[in-house]
């Protein structure tokens, strides 16, 4: 893979997504980490763009699914057609979904039902469709970027903790500042913008998530991870009080799974042979936001889920050896 095909990519998609350098790398984190990715944001700031500029900087497949309170999990997975062959015998034929592609943009999740967005769970985790008896595989690399907007409430479904878990990281997309809002009229009111041209292959990024996974991080390190997620327990009494008396649940280890692969990722993007434990408190935040859920006391009080993740990250650091 070219060492500079990753940096191409993240030049060319910030050239759409004007503004958002930070939501941009960690979008790249967890792609080349071979997480999926939950978008959070007000509508209108572009995370639809966002996507397709990413797609379009990559040689992969692109689906879209607007999800709707009326979508049905068939219309994700697939159907079954039966159709009549040369011999005059009817025969059963499977019609893909749009679930089988490359990189897979589930716009407005939370629109959808239960029963519906549970049909993306098999596909997310095994990376698999089972649908009526049979097991089909997804060609590799897969990878799923959910949009959902936080200020609607009517008629959308909250997506349940085990889904939210399987998610690598949450990317809270913030409202751009005003020099970059000035930036995003002037390049958005006149001619069209060009969406990015390819800079990386299906073979490249499955090579460069082998490298992340590959990328050695020290004892040190895997215990500052393991001791961030137990930071985040509230039954454990070394736990910080904030989140004693903020939380019901904490981060599950596949949170210490997200925490280390993501540091992995952006010691890759940056370069370095290893991760280190400024590359954990940068994606900290990413990488948990998603996994803690609140107390009546929590949501009282408005305690943002980042302020909880840097209580843990500063306790994890008073028990590091």
């Amino acid at each position: 893979m070219s060492e500079h095909a990753l940096a191409r990519l993240k030049s060319e998609v910030s050239s759409v997504f004007i503004g958002q350098s930070e939501t941009v790398e960690v979008l790249l984190y967890a792609l080349i980490a071979g997480g999926h990715v939950l978008l959070e944001g007000a509508p209108g700031l572009g995370k639809t763009t966002l996507v397709r500029a990413l797609a379009a900087g990559m040689e992969l497949d692109f689906r879209r699914i607007q999800f709707t309170p009326d979508l049905m999990p068939g219309d994700i997975l697939g159907a079954r057609l039966l159709e009549e062959n040369e011999a005059g015998r009817r025969e059963f034929r499977f019609l893909p979904g749009p679930v089988f592609t490359n990189v897979l943009l589930a716009d407005e999740i939370n629109r959808a039902t239960p029963r519906t967005q549970s049909a993306l769970l098999e596909a997310m985790q095994e990376k698999q469709v089972t649908a009526w008896g049979e097991t089909r595989a997804l060609d590799a690399p897969f990878f799923v970027i959910a949009t959902q907007n936080p200020i609607e409430m009517e008629g959308t479904y909250s997506l349940p903790e085990a889904q939210l878990d399987r998610f690598i990281a949450k990317i809270d997309v913030p409202m751009p500042k005003e020099s970059e809002l000035v930036a995003i009229l002037e390049a958005t009111c006149g001619e069209p913008l060009e969406m990015p041209s390819p800079q990386l292959s299906a073979a490249e990024l499955v090579e460069a998530q082998a490298l992340v996974r590959a990328l050695p991080a020290s004892e040190k390190v895997m215990r500052r991870a393991a001791r961030l997620v137990l930071a985040t327990d509230p039954q454990r009494h070394t736990s910080p009080t904030l989140i004693r008396d903020s939380l019901r649940f904490g981060s599950s280890p596949r949170g210490g799974q997200a925490v280390l692969l993501l540091a992995k990722a952006r010691a890759f993007l940056d370069g370095r042979a290893w991760a280190d434990e400024d590359d954990l408190e940068a994606v900290a935040a990413p990488a948990l936001r998603h996994r803690l859920v609140l107390n009546y006391e929590g949501e009282a009080s408005g305690v943002s889920p980042d302020r909880l993740i840097a209580a843990a990250w500063k306790a994890s650091a008073k028990t590091t050896k």
